[in-house]
């Protein structure tokens, strides 16, 4: 029997989208990782959640979440996320 877990996929993406802008150095303003983790909920606060339980679920998810109109969503999240923590940091 198939091990099951709950996993939100955006979330992943999500992070990896910010780790890869933060990475190259393309994002204006601070780095800290309480920065990159208010970027983080900010964006998945407004893009809808993909949960999956299944390997079938993951695998079909996967394909959604490449294709090239949910990038360009989840890029624009990301950005704007960057924007409102840029200006707004909360941190010292």
């Amino acid at each position: 029997m198939e091990n099951l877990v709950l996993v939100n996929k955006m979330e992943n993406a999500v992070k990896d989208a910010v780790e890869e802008l933060f990475a190259q150095g393309k994002t204006p303003g601070c780095s800290c990782e309480r920065c990159k983790l208010d970027v983080v909920a900010l964006a998945l606060n407004s893009l809808p959640s993909k949960y999956v339980v299944t390997s079938i679920g993951n695998a079909v998810t996967n394909v959604t979440l490449n294709s090239s109109q949910w990038q360009a969503n989840l890029t624009m999240a990301v950005c704007n996320a960057i924007e409102i923590v840029r200006s707004k940091p909360r941190h010292q």
